[in-house]
């Protein structure tokens, strides 16, 4: 069986870029809302988490955080495209296995996909 990698993002068109990049590679679950990211990690086996920092009602680093206090180990790779080094650094410090800023080339996300399941 495939990894599963549950990709959240309040962008529409940046889902599904992200799906059509890694679904070769692994079976993707889509989430627009860091409270959808947690309803999709409750009821799947999810192998990694691709988290937009900068989205409504509950951002990233929130939703990492929740993640954390539900004691999911689960390696988390940031997407932002602030390129903010203070996100970027509470991201990392908080656990996060890499980051990535927006717009990315497809082969980046290939290679930090990858180089976060190496670190877990």
């Amino acid at each position: 069986m495939e990894r599963c990698i549950l990709v959240v993002d309040d962008d529409a068109m940046n889902l599904k870029r992200t799906k059509i990049i890694l679904q070769n590679h692994y079976d993707i679950l889509l989430a627009e809302s860091g409270l959808e990211a947690l309803e999709v990690l409750r009821s799947n086996k999810i192998d990694m988490v691709l988290l937009d920092i900068a989205m409504p009602n509950m951002n990233g680093i929130e939703t990492f955080k929740h993640m954390r206090e539900e004691k999911y180990d689960i390696p988390v790779v940031f997407l932002t495209a602030s390129g903010d080094e203070n996100d970027v650094l509470d991201a990392l410090s908080l656990g996060a296995v890499n980051y990535l800023i927006k717009p990315f080339k497809p082969q980046e996300l290939i290679k930090r996909v990858a180089k976060g399941f190496e670190k877990k």
